[in-house]
C-alpha cells in the first residue's frame, strides 16, 4: 500500500509541475490514466479549517498531517489509500476551505480544482455549526462549476454554421422557451445552434451545458463531533438527506460512513476465474457502474488485451 501511495504522490507532483497547454496535453492524459489505474476511486475531504478532516483521514487511512485545535493546520493536500470491499480508494485531505475560495482567497482555487477530479466529495462539518458552513462551502463549489448530488442536464446542444437557433422540446417546459434560449445563447455570441430539451430544464441547466466545464459529483455531508450533542439531536441529524454523523476522535459510526461511501461511489466488482481453478475472490477488478463493458474490463487490466 505504501508503494502505491508513493506512486500516487509522485504522479500528482508531476501533474502539478506540468503546465497545461497543447504540447503537454498528451503527457497529462497519460499521467491521469496511470493515476486512475493505481486507485479505483478518489475521495476529497472538503471543509472549513479545524472541523476534523485531518483526524478523520488519519483514523480511516493511517495517514497523518499536522493536527491541532487551531485553524489552518493542514496546508497541503494529504493523500491516503484505504482498501474497502476489494477496492483501492484514494482519500485526499484538502486544506481548509474559507469563504471567498472560488475567488482565489487562501488556497481556495487549488483546493477546489483538486475536488473537481474526485469521484466523491465528503464535506466535513462541525455538528455544532453545520448550516452556515454548509451553505458557504456549497456556494464556493458551485462558483467553481461543481454541482453536488445532481445529474448532468439532459439537454442536447450543438453549434452549427447557419440556420439560427433551432429549439426542440421533448416535454413541457416551465421556464425555457424559444426567446429565453435565444437570449441566453446570445450572451455567449452563439446565434446558430440546435438545442434539444429532453427534460424540464432551467436557465442554469442550459448555461451549464453551454459553458461545458461543469462537473456533477456525488457528495456526503459528514457531521463530525457528535460526542458533543444529545441523542435527541442525533436522531434529527439522521433524517437529513446525504448526511452521516460521526465522531472522528472516538471512531464512532465509521462503518456507516464507509458503507455510504461505497454506495455513493457506485463501484462494481468483477471476479476473475483462472482456467481450471476456483474464482479469485480476494482481488476483484473494480469498475465504475457507468463503465462496465468487456472493453472497459480489458482496459483496466492492460490495454494490449483489446488487440
Amino acid at each position: 500500500m505504501s508503494h502505491t501511495l508513493a506512486n500516487i504522490v509522485e504522479i500528482e507532483a508531476e501533474m502539478a509541475r506540468t503546465q497545461k497547454n497543447k504540447a503537454t496535453a498528451h503527457h497529462l492524459g497519460l499521467l491521469k490514466a496511470h493515476l486512475a489505474k493505481l486507485c479505483d476511486a478518489r475521495i476529497g475531504f472538503v471543509g472549513f479549517p479545524s472541523v476534523g478532516k485531518s483526524t478523520l483521514l488519519s483514523n480511516l487511512a493511517g495517514v497523518y498531517s499536522e493536527v491541532a485545535a487551531y485553524e489552518f493546520t493542514t496546508l497541503t493536500t494529504v493523500p491516503g489509500v484505504i482498501r474497502y470491499k476489494g477496492a483501492k480508494i484514494q482519500l485526499l485531505g484538502l486544506p481548509g476551505v474559507i469563504e471567498g475560495a472560488k475567488d482565489g482567497k487562501g488556497r481556495g482555487r487549488q483546493v477546489i480544482a483538486v475536488a473537481q477530479t474526485c469521484n466523491l466529495i465528503l464535506i466535513v462539518l462541525d455538528v455544532l455549526k453545520p448550516l452556515g458552513h454548509k451553505k458557504i462551502i456549497e456556494n464556493e463549489l458551485e462558483g467553481f462549476g461543481i454541482r453536488l448530488n445532481s445529474k448532468p442536464p439532459n439537454i442536447g446542444f450543438k453549434k452549427k454554421d447557419k440556420g439560427g437557433i433551432n429549439l426542440t422540446a421533448i416535454c413541457p417546459q416551465s421556464e425555457l422557451d424559444a426567446e429565453t434560449v435565444k437570449s441566453i445563447l446570445a450572451e455567449y455570441k452563439i446565434h446558430n445552434a440546435n438545442v434539444t430539451l429532453r427534460s424540464d430544464a432551467t436557465a442554469d441547466d442550459l448555461i451549464d451545458v453551454v459553458e461545458g466545464n461543469r462537473v456533477c459529483i456525488p457528495c456526503i455531508y459528514v457531521l463530525n463531533k457528535i460526542d458533543q450533542i444529545s441523542i435527541e439531536e442525533l436522531d434529527i441529524i439522521y433524517k437529513v438527506p446525504h448526511c452521516v454523523p460521526i465522531s472522528a476522535h472516538h471512531h464512532w459510526n465509521f462503518d456507516d460512513l464507509l458503507e455510504n461511501i461505497w454506495d455513493y461511489l457506485k463501484l462494481v466488482r468483477i471476479y476473475t476465474k483462472p482456467k481450471g481453478q476456483l474464482p479469485d475472490y480476494t482481488s476483484p477488478v473494480v469498475l465504475p457502474y457507468s463503465r462496465t463493458t468487456v472493453e472497459d474490463f480489458c482496459m483496466k487490466i492492460h490495454k494490449n488485451l483489446i488487440k
